[in-house]
């Protein structure tokens, strides 16, 4: 199995005793929650609480880290429209300085980022958190629900496949133009999957 750095997984609705499973195959040895609402109402194993209890009793640690790395801003300045905008959010000092305990802990520990969506292209801990680490030169594996892991290179790969001005998986991520054809892509994809804030309906003023 490749050497990865940093590993990165989604919950779903899977049973606790699977997602246990994966973590300790990888090898992973202290999770790093990313949700900014560490909360499942449809899976309550899930939540905060008893998954942390679940991870202690497995030998696993538990952090917390959605408050700044998680994908729901509460600062209205960090939306396109009512969509999150992740690239804003990466620039923030405190997504930054997280980013950076983040990786001070990495290096003691096989640290594994917990999210919610099954699939990786589907979810902020990919498309921002995962993003952001790849670019200081992380190694990040995706642990899927297949139990294979996959390499966030080739997440790109398929993130560029998907988008609408996509090229081949075999292309060279590094060939010209392909950065900025990658920087697209996951800015797409983002404004396709990112949170959307509810705003209320303008009122109706009636005419005197």
């Amino acid at each position: 199995m490749p050497s990865y750095d940093l590993f990165s997984i989604g919950h779903s609705n899977i049973p606790a005793e699977r997602l246990l499973a994966m973590l300790q195959s990888a090898g992973v040895s202290a999770i790093a929650d990313v949700r900014s609402t560490p909360h499942s109402r449809f899976c309550p194993w899930f939540s905060q609480k008893p998954l942390a209890a679940a991870l202690s009793a497995a030998g696993i640690g538990y952090t917390a880290m959605g408050e700044a790395l998680g994908g729901r801003p509460r600062d209205g300045r960090l939306y396109r429209g009512d969509t999150a905008d992740y690239e804003a959010m990466a620039l923030q000092p405190e997504y930054i300085s997280v980013l950076g305990r983040l990786l001070e802990a990495a290096a003691r520990s096989r640290i594994c980022l917990l999210c919610a969506e099954r699939e990786p292209l589907d979810c902020h801990r990919c498309l921002l958190v995962a993003r952001s680490l790849a670019e200081r030169g992380v190694s990040v594996g995706h642990i899927l629900h297949d139990g294979l892991i996959e390499a966030h290179a080739v997440s790109e790969r398929r993130l560029l496949a998907l988008d609408e001005n996509g090229v081949p998986q075999t292309c060279d991520l590094f060939a010209s133009g392909q950065r900025e054809r990658l920087a697209a892509a996951y800015r797409r994809r983002a404004r396709a999957v990112a949170f959307r804030r509810k705003t209320s309906a303008p009122r109706n003023i009636a005419e005197p």
